[in-house]
């Protein structure tokens, strides 16, 4: 087995409800470094905290080369399996994304349901489905499992009634874990008894998204969930300290 191939397998098996993975979300190497010299054994990029980091807007501001290209720093500077966002593909083909990944180093991948290429327009559900099984073949074309982390848009989108939106939420991520992810990511933050709701109705391990600040991983494992991530908010938190820091001197 090659180490990119034991790395995916290393970052598919810390997905345990109930005893969910950290994945502190990075940018760059300096970040990367820095979550792995506080203990941590595995890592995502997120999309929009690279675009903040080189000046660029979020929601495909920026290319898929570009990221492989901070990808592969990072990868240069830390020896840890690696997720990366890739928001809803760049308008890549599957395998160019697969391959451009694996060649970058990383093992896993967030894919999203909302196109920004087209308008910000979000997928059908079995058209993100077929994204992701698209996806998996590519995979599977390599001796590199990379974890699929199939994400949805419909709760930061508030998309239709929200009297069924973890109904329907639940619908769309069951025909994405059919074509191969393995584990979902219903975006935003949710009451205890949706996050419940949500774990209980999916058949993979739910991705939450906490706030490194304030959030508490205890009560996160006792939802059920079985992988954190911070999305954008780590960089915040450490942007807001720098302004305070930086106060001091104008």
């Amino acid at each position: 087995m090659s180490s990119l191939a034991q790395k995916a397998t290393t970052l598919l098996e810390l997905h345990k409800p109930g005893d969910p993975v950290v994945l502190p979300t990075v940018w760059d190497a300096w970040s990367a470094k820095l979550a792995v010299d506080a203990g941590f054994t595995a890592l995502t990029v997120g999309s929009h905290p690279v675009s903040d980091s080189i000046g660029k807007p979020d929601n495909e501001g920026i290319t898929f080369d570009e990221l492989l290209a901070r990808i592969s720093q990072i990868t240069a500077a830390v020896d840890v399996p690696l997720s990366v966002d890739i928001e809803s593909g760049y308008g890549e083909d599957p395998k160019r994304l697969i391959d451009g990944l694996i060649s970058a180093g990383a093992v896993g991948l967030n894919i999203e349901d909302t196109v920004h290429s087209e308008g910000g327009r979000l997928r059908e559900a079995q058209e993100h489905a077929d994204f992701v099984g698209a996806l998996r073949a590519a995979s599977d074309a390599t001796d590199v499992h990379v974890v699929l982390n199939a994400r949805t848009d419909l709760f930061v989108k508030q998309v239709g009634d929200e009297s069924d939106r973890v109904e329907r939420a639940i619908e769309r991520m069951k025909l994405a874990a059919a074509a191969g992810a393995d584990s979902l990511y219903p975006v935003g933050f949710h009451s205890d008894d949706d996050y419940k709701r949500l774990v209980e109705g999916l058949p993979l391990p739910v991705n939450a998204i906490a706030n490194p600040a304030d959030g508490d991983l205890s009560h996160f494992a006792s939802l059920g969930v079985g992988r954190i991530s911070f999305g954008p908010l780590f960089q915040g938190a450490l942007a807001g300290e720098a302004s305070k820091l930086l106060a001091r001197w104008r």
